[in-house]
């Protein structure tokens, strides 16, 4: 009986040790603020940047980049809240590709800028990139679409 409390204990101790690794891991991933050049796109709530993973390039004519973002959110509703928030800031809706395992695919454009959300549902978080492309400036005598 004593062997049973003492491995019980020991379990608990483990189990405490492990929920505070995880709880202050949570607190070193908060959210880094969008960039200004990408605030028409809006990051449903649940999901945290992932700075180390993100990936941002910027030229006098073109800003490029590769937003990677982590959570706990059932995928088929990241899906539809990127669609119906994205649709909402003036993003025209192209196409959509599901496609197992890797997950779903969403095409978009806005203005000559272009915008890809990939979804997909790991181990312990369900995982989005954001690739998207702003024209910054376009040349003399070229049309804005």
């Amino acid at each position: 009986m004593l062997g049973g409390i003492v491995r019980s204990r020991r379990w608990f101790g483990w189990l405490v040790g492990f929920a505070l690794v995880v709880t202050m891991a949570g607190c070193a991933s908060a959210p880094r603020p969008v960039r200004s050049e990408f605030e028409d796109i809006p990051v449903p709530k649940g999901l945290t940047l992932d700075a180390g993973k993100t990936t941002i390039i910027e030229s006098p004519s073109v800003k490029a980049a590769r937003l990677i973002y982590k959570g706990r959110v059932e995928p088929a509703s990241l899906a539809t809240a990127f669609r119906t928030t994205l649709e909402a800031n003036g993003w025209r809706f192209i196409s959509t590709t599901t496609f197992s395992p890797q997950g779903t695919s969403q095409v978009y454009e806005k203005a000559g800028d272009t915008l890809t959300v990939q979804i997909s549902e790991g181990f312990w978080y369900t995982w989005v990139e954001l690739t998207a492309t702003k024209v910054v400036s376009r040349p003399a005598g070229s049309p804005a679409r």
